[in-house]
């Protein structure tokens, strides 16, 4: 008989346990304590600290600028610079060995020397 109570007074408080500790969460923990003892099983944990959320501030992207080609004429794609040698009549001679014309510079078109 005195087996019997104990029995079911040791199943009775497996049971509360096992109770209690599905309150927290599901875990289970065995351990020795020796004295009373009226706070939180082990398992116990404070809940975590809140952070507030960093804001971020994101700057609007500027629109997309599209620049269009200008179409070129195939004639002058093809032809050569044009470059032109400077000619002053008063003193003979032409730019950049002369530095100075009083009648004005003349364009000519370069000749090849022969």
């Amino acid at each position: 008989m005195k087996t019997r109570k104990f029995l079911s007074l040791l199943i009775v408080l497996l049971l509360a346990g096992i109770g209690s500790a599905w309150a927290h969460g599901g875990r289970v923990g065995v351990g020795v304590y020796f004295g009373p003892y009226w706070g939180p099983g082990p398992w116990y944990y404070p809940p975590p600290y809140y952070y507030r959320p960093e804001v971020v501030v994101v700057p609007a992207s500027q629109p997309t600028v599209y620049v269009e080609q200008q179409s070129v004429p195939a004639e002058t794609t093809n032809r050569p610079a044009e470059q032109y040698w400077y000619f002053c009549a008063a003193s003979k001679g032409y730019y950049p060995y002369v530095k100075e014309c009083p009648g004005g510079w003349q364009k000519v078109l370069p000749h090849p020397e022969k």
